[in-house]
């Protein structure tokens, strides 16, 4: 992806995004019921790399598949790519680990940007620990065949009530996850970015004393004493 749009996603909240996605008519972006095993890490971003699960059977979900290079589990681990977001589909079903803290660990030293699932995580002590965006519905100690099947790789999948697709880009923060359509990702960062300069200007001067009216929602006036705020703040 653009390493600007990438460095400016850093730096601004999902919930500005959300506004800016609302602006478009995206209303549904925010994954329902996904926080971070660990808060307080840097932020998420990154194109998203999908994996499926489907209810599990038992005639074929047994430990010793994972024995299988091509298990689609082993293979997203090992194949999605630096920089990316693997978002695993769990059917919003927590009552099963979607990973662990070994599987995580691997994506973390091949350079994953962070893992996301709408179903539990494993080991979530030692995830905590390892300082790697995680994001899941709940801790979930039982082993993921007891519970689901790894179905397929980069096909649209639904995380969270969210629609994902293969390289949509995935933002994470202390609230949680949202989900940008990639073709719009360039330009809701460039607003998001602008709208983050404005809104740390009306903290700023909220901290002062100042009301809402005429400065949020913005004024002619806010914008003008806003634009020399930021000339002086070196913005």
């Amino acid at each position: 992806m653009n390493e600007d749009t990438r460095r400016k996603l850093a730096a601004v909240t999902t919930a500005t995004l959300t506004t800016c996605l609302l602006k478009r008519g995206l209303r549904s972006a925010w994954m329902q019921n996904v926080h971070p095993v660990a808060p307080g890490l840097p932020t998420m971003v990154g194109p998203a790399f999908t994996l499926r699960y489907i209810p599990a059977r038992e005639d074929l979900d047994r430990l010793e598949a994972y024995a299988d290079p091509e298990h689609p589990q082993r293979k997203a681990i090992e194949t999605c790519p630096p920089g990316h977001v693997l978002v695993i589909d769990a059917r919003k079903d927590a009552r099963a680990a979607a990973a662990g803290d070994l599987l995580i660990t691997r994506l973390m030293v091949r350079g994953v940007a962070g893992i996301v699932t709408d179903g539990g995580f494993r080991d979530t002590p030692a995830i905590a620990r390892l300082g790697f965006p995680a994001y899941h519905q709940r801790p979930s100690a039982p082993t993921g065949p007891i519970l689901h099947h790894a179905a397929d790789l980069q096909l649209p999948i639904g995380c969270g009530d969210v629609a994902v697709y293969p390289g949509d880009v995935v933002v994470g923060d202390g609230e949680g996850v949202v989900v940008l359509p990639a073709h719009l990702a360039d330009e809701l960062a460039a607003e998001a970015f602008e709208m983050t300069a404005y809104e740390d200007f009306v903290a700023a001067k909220l901290q002062e004393g100042r009301s809402l009216p005429g400065l949020y929602p913005a004024s002619n006036a806010s914008r003008a004493e806003f634009a020399l705020w930021r000339s002086e703040q070196g913005r």
